[in-house]
């Protein structure tokens, strides 16, 4: 027997012995039902926006409501001997070990349906001590010896947590297949039993395939204890997973949904609020909290009509959207997805905080940042070809090219900023470090862990849209960092504060440099690849497109607000990240254009009525002239590889033929069936071209 297994036993064994002989912690008793009150979560300004009641996430249902196949698929994945033992089961223990032990993986937990009953619903403790596990083992078999295995499985059945808010089986019907309990088929009673172990993990709303294969085991199991038939397994197996899809009534959604799960989780997850998860649930949901947060109910409205507006094809890309008051950090706007009550399987995924998408050229003020610190001045000069070889120890040479292959020669570092110069950046990265960037970018606010690679001056980084727009607050509040708030303070019903923020900051840039690094953030807006982000006030920010098109961002900023907007498709496509460009898309969608759009939209709205505060100027005069132009050569002698911009948006094709080093012309198209605004024709075609020559492009009006 291996050594793990040895171990194991014995100390079941022993706990086993114990329990029956010797160890009586306390006397057994069946948790009571208290008074609950319902908490309520309330806007920055005080307005109520949702209540949490109990009834929400558990629902007590009597056992002969609950299918006998779905009681046997509990029984089977967790407990197979439930009905044979006296409420510890040493040879269960013993099996599911050497399962585990060959799989390589948890298949088979060990503890019986009865201890993990007391565990979670007396005891509610996770820890893992000997004593500890003692003690479980101890109650269990009181708690065997006093009720019978029918009350103890119902009392089960209605307590254990099954993810996403569901506890009980009868909030996990309908949390994941919009019925009762009683009407669950049997691979739907399969899926869910297989979410007790792991339920984030195998959550089959992120992880269908894990889920699915949770199901089939459980399923397997059951047909090893003769609980179904070969035609059943067979006819369970081959069944698709289908999931609700109802849409949530009017009257039962509430504002800033994305928002307020967030705080939710919060809640739930952080031991403040309790010793367990069972602590904080009954907290939350009976504990008559009253939850004061920052959000800005106009401005959540505001952001989600301008998603909806850029974006309002539900088969098309998706949006994350974060606003975040420069000076104190509150977050006033949060957008998840498209619809958080929506039928999607991932409606409730919040793409704002639960994924991490590549960032494109919107990590470059970060190496800016970086830069500027260790005195580099941004009025240098530096090289700007289409594309550059740069050797890498140890590693493959980094061949980096610049957006539709246009390039300068030699270029400012402000302008090649306002410009997006990929090979620009990647030469300044290789001066400035690529560990020093980076932890510059953790700095600022980015909490997502960060490769300190080269290429992550071109967003090979993953980040949420959280992140960038913390991150951006901080160029906002001129150096000051101010980590994200979400709720302010939070009281029980008796008016006791259990929570109130304390306000901290810390400087991590001098003052006069974020002036100089806004200085020329604000020149990519006013003139560069950010133009469709334009305000009528000051305002900086910068783009990012990731590579094929697969995420776009825009992240900027006013002096009193930071936002961030992320688009892209949240989900891959045969098994690959689908890019934003035709088919897919109507246009290839860049930083510079959707979300853009979406945050001058917002921007714009959210700021409207307040009054308009100037940026500081720089202390230096290092940064290049306002509307300074790019250095061509004369058409005639030189020539140059000429992109091919028919499918780009006006704006970005003249961007990206000036930055190539030639003179665009702009015209109508004469018929086309593309979206307006699209360059549709070319002349001349692709290819080499003398530099500074004309290229004339035919857009759709």
């Amino acid at each position: 027997m291996p050594r793990l297994t040895r171990s194991l036993a014995g100390v079941l064994a022993f706990s086993a012995a114990a329990g029956a002989c010797s160890y009586t912690s306390r006397a057994v008793a069946l948790p009571t039902e208290e008074a609950i009150e319902s908490s309520t979560l309330y806007a920055g300004d005080g307005a109520l926006v949702h209540t949490f009641h109990a009834e929400e996430n558990r629902r007590v249902i009597p056992l002969e409501q609950i299918p006998e196949h779905v009681r046997d698929a509990v029984i089977a994945i967790e407990d197979e001997r439930f009905y044979r033992h006296n409420g510890v089961d040493v040879r269960g223990v013993l099996r599911a070990v050497r399962t585990n032990v060959a799989a390589g993986g948890i298949e088979q937990g060990g503890s019986t349906i009865t201890q993990q009953y007391v565990k979670q619903e007396i005891l509610q403790d996770d820890s893992q001590t000997v004593e500890r596990k003692v003690q479980e083992a101890s109650m269990a078999m009181q708690l065997e010896r006093r009720y019978s295995k029918d009350r103890i499985l119902e009392l089960y059945l209605n307590a254990i947590y099954f993810g996403n808010g569901a506890y009980g089986i009868e909030a996990a019907a309908y949390q994941y297949f919009a019925k009762a309990a009683a009407d669950l088929t049997l691979p739907e009673g399969a899926l869910i039993a297989g979410l007790i172990q792991r339920p984030g993990t195998t959550d089959p709303f992120d992880e269908p395939e894990l889920a699915f294969q949770r199901r089939q085991l459980v399923l397997e199991r059951m047909h090893a204890n003769r609980l179904i038939d070969d035609a059943e397994l067979l006819a369970g197996q081959e069944t698709p997973v289908v999931l609700a899809s109802t849409v949530v009534p009017a009257a039962e959604r509430y504002p800033a949904a994305y928002f307020v799960e967030e705080v939710k989780q919060w809640i739930l997850d952080d031991p403040r609020f309790g010793d367990s998860p069972k602590a904080r649930r009954d907290l939350l949901f009976g504990g008559g909290l009253r939850i004061q947060t920052t959000v800005d109910l106009a401005a959540q409205a505001n952001a989600e009509a301008a998603v909806n507006a850029i974006l309002p094809d539900p088969n098309g890309p998706d949006a994350s959207l974060v606003a975040i008051d420069a000076g104190t950090g509150y977050v006033r706007a949060m957008v998840g997805g498209r619809d958080f009550f929506g039928t999607s399987p991932i409606a409730k995924l919040n793409l704002a905080t639960q994924t991490r998408r590549q960032t494109g050229s919107a990590f470059k003020p970060f190496v800016l940042a970086a830069a500027l610190a260790q005195g580099i001045d941004p009025a240098s000069s530096i090289s700007a070809p289409a594309c550059i070889t740069i050797p890498i120890e140890g590693a493959k040479p980094w061949s980096p090219c610049n957006y539709g292959g246009g390039g300068g020669g030699e270029v400012s570092i402000a302008e090649g900023t306002v410009r997006s110069y990929n090979t620009l950046y990647a030469q300044l990265m290789m001066r400035v470090g690529p560990v020093a960037a980076t932890e510059a970018a953790t700095t600022y606010g980015i909490r997502s862990p960060l490769e300190p690679v080269p290429s992550a001056v071109l967003g090979s980084n993953i980040v949420t849209t959280m992140d960038m727009a913390s991150a951006y607050s901080t160029f906002a509040n001129r150096g000051i960092r101010v980590a994200p708030v979400l709720v302010t303070r939070i009281t029980r019903a008796d008016g006791t504060v259990l929570f109130n923020h304390q306000h901290r900051q810390a400087k991590v840039m001098e003052a006069g440099l974020v002036d100089t690094l806004t200085s020329i953030l604000q020149q990519a807006i006013e003139r560069g690849t950010g133009g469709q982000a334009k305000l009528d006030r000051p305002a900086a920010g910068k783009t990012g497109t990731a590579n094929d098109w697969i995420d776009a961002w825009f992240a900027g900023y006013t002096p009193e607000m930071a936002t961030a907007v992320w688009v892209g498709f949240p989900t891959p496509e045969d098994g690959k990240p689908k890019p934003m460009a035709p088919p897919n898309t109507a246009i290839k969608v860049t930083g510079g254009s959707y979300p853009a759009e979406i945050w001058q939209r917002f921007m714009a709205s959210s700021l409207t009525g307040r009054p308009i505060i100037p940026f500081q100027p720089p202390t230096t005069t290092s940064t290049v002239p306002p509307f300074a132009s790019i250095d061509t050569s004369p058409a005639g002698e030189l020539v140059a590889d000429l992109p091919d911009v028919r499918g780009y948006t006006v704006g970005d094709a003249v961007d990206v033929l000036r930055a190539a080093g030639f003179r665009p012309v702009v015209a109508p198209a004469t018929e086309s069936e593309a979206p307006p605004g699209i360059v549709v024709v070319q002349s001349p075609a692709p290819g080499t071209a003398p530099l500074g020559s004309v290229v004339t492009i035919e857009v759709t009006s």
